[in-house]
């Protein structure tokens, strides 16, 4: 697992509903902030339509390109190859927005959750 979010790091991620059935892939270089976004419903369109705020999956790259050429390959999966994907990580489909909160320290707050960092 990662141990921190800070650096020139970029992440593509997938999102879930909480019933597991609608799958969203994402790209961002700031994971942790991203992912509070679409659970505070702060990103209008298919992800706050749907409710979608819960990470499944997450890969980290050095170099954008990367990243960006990742997350145009996860879109072109078949939702088969994309639920192997998110198994191979998470077999049991955890929201693992919460443990890298613990990993990488209070980032950002929790939903409800008043820590949040000093600007």
């Amino acid at each position: 697992m990662i141990e921190s979010s800070t650096g020139n790091n970029y992440y593509v991620y997938i999102l879930t509903n909480k019933w597991n059935k609608v799958l969203y892939t994402g790209f961002t270089n700031s994971l942790l902030e991203r992912v509070h976004e679409h659970k505070m419903k702060k990103v209008d369109g298919f992800t706050k339509k749907y409710n979608v705020d819960k990470l499944v999956y997450y890969e980290e790259f050095e170099q954008v390109q990367d990243a960006i050429n990742m997350e145009k390959q996860i879109k072109n999966y078949s939702r088969e190859k994309k639920i192997a994907l998110i198994e191979s990580m998470n077999p049991e489909w955890k929201d693992l927005y919460d443990g890298l909160l613990e990993s990488w320290g209070p980032v950002i707050g929790k939903p409800g959750n008043t820590r949040l960092l000093e600007e």
